[in-house]
């Protein structure tokens, strides 16, 4: 046998030997509570934590009480586990498979297991034995998101050296100022430079949203308020995230009745089953062309 086939072969057997890969999920936190919030925090918040508890007999021997989501910490680590016991899992990392349900939910085991005082650098590829987060997490309790203006969180009550300090004050000043919009689930106004807008993560999925915001945008009842402009859509982990841009002036709170009227309209028109007409097709069309998938 020839070199060149004795290393086909090893290469086929180092291949077949591999663990096969996390099967492809579209939209990886459907059945989680609060579906919405958990993409609101990997995708357009910047500086967020929520706490969440292990389903019955499901928590790791040693595993505290709850576990800190956040949206990112210190150098995109999936995990880290404070000297104090705590254990915070950052969903922004860059570790990412075909789903990533089970990449948190693995997030979560390896930072439970790590030493105190310890991170998780690195995720190892998903596979279809890792549990998911719907196999892992209680369900029945809601996911509340606290927003913070910074990433102060990352140090609870440690002493930093003058580097630390450095490093997390740029963190801060990279933070887009983000408030919510209690009008509606994951609905968030933000300030980036001289502009601001408000992003909103729908719960209806993809297709059906987009159809919904077509209805709206051909009978012109797109507009957020009297100038919030449709700009475009976020897709990500099978929902859709509307942007509209808003008055610079305007605080947050503004918004709070323009954003309930807009939901009542949205939910009215994904309630509508009768064909696209002509002008709501081109709407669609116009829209899917101007989204941008995330991740």
């Amino acid at each position: 046998m020839g070199k060149a086939s004795r290393r086909s072969r090893t290469a086929r057997t180092e291949r077949a030997s591999r663990p096969a890969p996390a099967p492809f999920v579209a939209r990886p936190f459907e059945g989680l509570p609060d579906e919405t919030e958990w993409v609101a925090m990997r995708e357009i918040v910047p500086a967020a934590t929520a706490r969440v508890r292990f389903a019955d007999g499901q928590a790791p021997e040693g595993a505290p009480e709850t576990v800190t989501i956040a949206t990112v910490l210190p150098l995109a680590w999936p995990g880290l586990h404070r000297e104090s016991g705590e254990v915070l899992v950052g969903i922004q990392s860059g570790s990412a498979s075909g789903d990533t349900s089970r990449d948190i939910a693995q997030a979560i085991l390896l930072a439970v297991a790590a030493e105190p005082g310890h991170p998780v650098p690195t995720l190892p590829l998903s596979t279809p034995e890792t549990p998911r987060l719907q196999d892992l997490l209680d369900l029945s309790a809601p996911l509340e998101v606290d927003v913070h203006e910074g990433f102060d969180f990352w140090v609870a009550d440690a002493d930093l050296d003058a580097d630390a300090k450095e490093s997390l004050e740029r963190a801060n000043e990279s933070a887009i100022p983000t408030t919510r919009v209690t009008a509606a689930p994951s609905c968030y106004w933000c300030r980036i430079g001289d502009r601001t807008y408000v992003r909103w993560v729908l719960p209806q999925g993809e297709d059906e949203a987009t159809t919904a915001l077509a209805r709206l945008h051909a009978a012109g009842e797109s507009t957020l308020g009297d100038e919030g402009r449709l700009l475009g859509c976020f897709r990500s982990s099978g929902l859709l995230i509307p942007v509209w841009e808003v008055e610079l002036s305007a605080e947050p709170s503004d918004f709070e009745g323009p954003v309930g009227q807009m939901r009542e309209r949205i939910e009215a028109a994904a309630a509508r089953t009768e064909p696209l007409t002509a002008a709501e097709r081109g709407a669609k069309a116009g829209l899917t062309n101007r989204q941008v998938t995330l991740r």
